[in-house]
């Protein structure tokens, strides 16, 4: 019943779903928290066509991976922003997957449950985290499937999205090895951290073993991330972690990656590769 009524909701949903790949549910029979809800996802359209997805209680995957041959190995779980009360699924989501599979890079877009939609009964840690780290291990355990490495997985999130990479990058484990579940055997710890105008997470713990980060933002944004993200990455330093820092000029929140940024805006994917190339992250080698 679950698996079917996630297809009926694929099938309404088809303007979305359009030329994409197929989605991978994390759960199968339905996710541990969402026992019992039974509504579709809602998708609604911006005027400049942008699909934003809610109602998210069958969290998912869209696999967008390289063209055989041009893998690097890397992959990275592409985590959305909209406020915990939606999914912005285009320029923080499908976009973002196309151009890094360009670049040799497997991606894989998370649909995650919402924490703060109207009549929401998720947390952000107890279900939208626990989404992200479901994600990293099912990546992990079908590594050899897609053509990744298992110690090349990492995260890029974008506002609340970002928040969730965040938190993915502080709290995590290494997997339950006597685990019925295969997929919980494995890491959710990610390999690296991609967080783009993010949402700064209260109350984390930072240390020499946190994720090596790539933190950028736009200086017109909010004073909480345009001011915040340079101290994220002061605190992530001081920590004996590794951080790279941009504060692009003349830009504020909720860019992604869009036809209508201008040049400076939409060099940062680069940055991002270039960053990941310098970290070892790319290196030409078999999974």
């Amino acid at each position: 019943m679950t698996i079917l009524r996630f297809l009926v909701t694929a099938v309404a949903a088809s303007t979305l779903a359009a030329q994409e790949p197929t989605p991978v549910l994390l759960w199968p029979d339905g996710a541990p928290g969402s026992e019992g809800k039974t509504a579709s996802e809602a998708v609604r359209l911006t005027e400049l066509g942008e699909h934003i997805v809610s109602q998210v209680h069958l969290p998912s995957l869209t696999p967008y991976l390289p063209v055989a041959g041009q893998g690097t190995g890397a992959a990275v779980v592409v985590i959305p922003g909209g406020g915990h009360r939606e999914l912005w699924m285009d320029h923080e989501g499908y976009r973002v997957g196309r151009w890094l599979a360009a670049h040799g890079i497997a991606a894989f877009v998370l649909k995650y449950r919402l924490a703060r939609e109207p009549g929401s009964t998720y947390t952000i840690e107890g279900h939208s985290l626990k989404d992200v780290q479901r994600a990293l291990r099912l990546v992990r355990s079908r590594a050899s499937t897609w053509g990744v490495a298992p110690d090349r997985v990492g995260v890029i999130g974008f506002s609340a999205g970002g928040e969730l990479a965040a938190l993915a990058g502080a709290r995590y484990d290494t997997g339950a090895p006597g685990a019925a579940d295969a997929v919980e055997r494995q890491s959710a710890k990610p390999a690296f951290l991609g967080l783009i105008y993010p949402a700064i997470p209260e109350s984390v713990t930072w240390s020499a073993g946190t994720p090596p980060a790539f933190l950028l933002c736009g200086e017109l944004d909010s004073p909480a991330i345009a001011d915040g993200l340079p101290a994220l990455y002061q605190a992530i330093r001081h920590a004996g972690g590794s951080a790279e820092l941009h504060v692009l000029t003349g830009v504020g929140h909720g860019f992604g990656i869009r036809d209508s940024n201008p040049p400076a805006v939409a060099q940062w994917p680069a940055l991002f590769v270039a960053w990941l190339g310098a970290r070892g992250f790319l290196a030409a080698r078999r999974p």
